[in-house]
């Protein structure tokens, strides 16, 4: 007997663009933290189990701009430095911790918590701890020795060597080359995404949309050489079409995405279930995603909630093609897949999912002489400075637990649905990438352990979203509301009172770029480079990720300023352009400064 029924994670990786944009605690590193905590270790462990003949499939969403930085020779650079760094704040922890002789005066030289950010009242860097001998109102003199942190500080060095060697040695530098290779050889499936992560339903013009899709698929094939199948929109924000006042129809996001070739992507349960928002969009997560909820009071808005329905996420749809109307029986040849919400909340739920389990180790806590986290969860409402020491080894045990648990709940689930129905059903767990590794730190291993039991259990197929799509067609036509996974389910993440503000320069922007891309039909070469870097300046504008960081308070001056500068270099390319003039200097400059997608065609913005 086969199979029951399939599941597929979905794994969402995205960073903003932080190439060059600094360092420590907003900008570059963190792509050097997402690459030693998530994106390394999920390589070596899907290598591993690939060496050791274990054959599994998944879905990993990398965005454009996310890979363009993961391939830009800086960056990697940087990276192999950031690793230095650690390994040497390792190395200096051991001799602290393990000197029985040094002492530390009360009041003199003692290590201090580092200074908070800008953000400290919400930055994720804010909970720097004390040490032994750094306590206030301890003796006039305590020894630095604490044979528990003395073993935990050469744990982290043996863990970030280990980190460096995979990327230089096993990887070779290549981190994008190495997810490539797996996809090729039929364990993965990486979707797109669009181009910088651009909000897209906000947008005011079409020619914005279809840009944001078109060099995001030029940078996919330049860098994975093949066309992608499916597609991450970006934060699950779809529209459908609408009527503008002057009469004239705006498509639905679904039609873009048919126009480029793209088959399948993914929504929030909501959209496709109806009824109240749940899991992401409803806040109760773990992560960047949980602190809006904390920060806002956010009203259920009657717009974009839609009476339950009788469809599951247990199937895919195809999409209706929303200009012929809502209630329209022809759909658009693009199929979307529903996120699964119990089995993602077993593992994102800030209250009950795995992460929060008191053996784990706590992300917010960090050691005022290294950066490096000594502490476990402990407790649900632990306070920080009463956090106690992490133990790899018992959360090594929970790691098996958990992931044998998770592999059981997805088998009774598709067993329970399939006795139910006699239907062949997919659950899609979808999350964000650096949730594993970043936020939840054993979470990489969890992963592969989860990847190894379900392998290995008859009744559930391993696949990925465009193989389940193209083996099981959709047999049903579904008109999807206007949603996202944004918190309530709706816009409100990304244009509220904080945010507003940013929206209609973003759309001046999309009226100038795509006069400019009309008016330039046969530029020099020097009026193209410069159109060029004017597109690369609107689409960095345009990342969600600016007014997401506002919101949620993680690095909200930091976000403005990212915001204002793109804003700013548009501004004097586009006045240039306007005028008739040409600035190869400036060009030189603003590419050195924001260096990708290379082979960008101005021309995906004119109208």
């Amino acid at each position: 007997m086969g199979a029951i029924g399939a599941f597929t994670f979905v794994l969402h990786s995205h960073l903003p663009y932080a190439r060059l944009a600094g360092r420590w605690p907003h900008g570059e590193e963190w792509i050097h933290e997402a690459a030693s905590e998530t994106y390394i270790p999920l390589l070596q462990t899907l290598y591993d189990l690939k060496e050791e003949g274990v054959r599994y499939k998944l879905t990993v969403g990398i965005t454009p701009i996310l890979a363009e930085q993961l391939a830009d020779a800086l960056v990697l650079d940087h990276f192999d430095q950031f690793l230095d760094e650690r390994i040497e704040a390792a190395t200096k922890d051991i001799a602290y911790f393990g000197d029985e002789s040094a002492t530390i005066e009360n009041g003199s030289n003692r290590p201090q918590a580092e200074p908070d950010s800008d953000d400290a009242e919400d930055d994720e860097e804010s909970g720097m701890a004390a040490l032994p001998g750094s306590e206030p109102n301890t003796p006039d003199s305590e020894t630095t020795a604490d044979p528990h942190l003395h073993y935990l500080a050469e744990w982290y060095k043996n863990w970030y060597q280990s980190i460096k060697k995979a990327f230089n040695q096993r990887f070779n530098r290549d981190i994008i080359g190495a997810f490539r290779q797996l996809q090729d050889e039929g364990y993965i499936e990486i979707t797109t995404s669009a181009a910088t992560h651009g909000y897209l339903p906000l947008l005011s013009r079409d020619s914005s949309i279809n840009a944001q899709i078109k060099t995001g698929i030029s940078s996919y094939k330049r860098l994975f050489g093949r066309e992608p199948r499916g597609i991450w929109l970006p934060e699950c924000a779809y529209r459908p079409a609408y009527v503008n006042p002057d009469g004239s129809v705006r498509p639905g996001i679904e039609s873009y995405l048919a126009e480029n070739g793209l088959k399948v992507f993914f929504s929030e349960t909501h959209t496709i279930t109806g009824g109240a928002p749940v899991g992401v969009a409803a806040g109760d997560v773990i992560g960047p995603y949980g602190d809006i909820k904390r920060r806002y009071v956010i009203p259920a808005s009657p717009t974009y909630l839609t009476p339950r329905r009788d469809v599951t996420t247990y199937h895919p749809y195809y999409v209706s093609e929303t200009v012929q109307g809502p209630e329209s029986e022809q759909h658009s040849g693009v199929a979307v897949i529903g996120r699964n919400n119990r089995t993602g909340q077993q593992v994102w739920s800030a209250d009950w999912g795995y992460p929060g389990d008191f053996d784990y180790r706590e992300f917010h806590k960090k050691a005022g002489t290294s950066g490096l986290q000594y502490w476990r969860v402990t407790g649900a409402k632990t306070d920080l400075a009463h956090k106690d020491y992490y133990h790899p080894e018992w959360a090594a045990y929970k790691v098996e637990q958990h992931a044998e648990h998770f592999a059981h709940l997805v088998g009774d689930l598709l067993r329970e649905y399939h006795n139910d129905t006699a239907e062949y059903g997919l659950i899609s767990s979808n999350y964000d990438t650096e949730l594993f590794g970043h936020w939840w730190f054993e979470g990489i291993n969890w992963l592969g352990k989860v990847l190894r039991h379900l392998a290995n259990n008859p009744d559930v197929e391993l696949t990925t979203a465009s193989d389940f799509v193209s083996e099981h067609p959709p047999r049903q036509v579904l008109h999807l509301p206007e949603s996202s996974w944004g918190a309530g389910g709706n816009h409100f993440t990304w244009d509220n009172g904080e945010t507003r503000w940013m929206w209609q320069p973003i759309h001046e922007m999309e009226g100038r770029m795509e006069a400019l891309a009309n008016r330039y039909i046969d530029p020099t070469p020097d009026e193209a480079q410069m159109l060029a870097q004017a597109a690369r300046e609107v689409l960095l504008a345009q990342s969600s990720d600016w007014p997401f960081l506002v919101t949620t308070g993680q690095a909200r001056e930091y976000a403005i300023q990212r915001f204002s500068q793109h804003l700013e270099r548009f501004n004097k390319l586009a006045d240039k352009l306007e005028s008739g003039q040409t600035d190869t200097e400036l060009v030189a400059e603003l590419y050195e400064l924001d260096k990708v997608f290379p082979d960008i065609d101005y021309r995906v913005f004119r109208k």
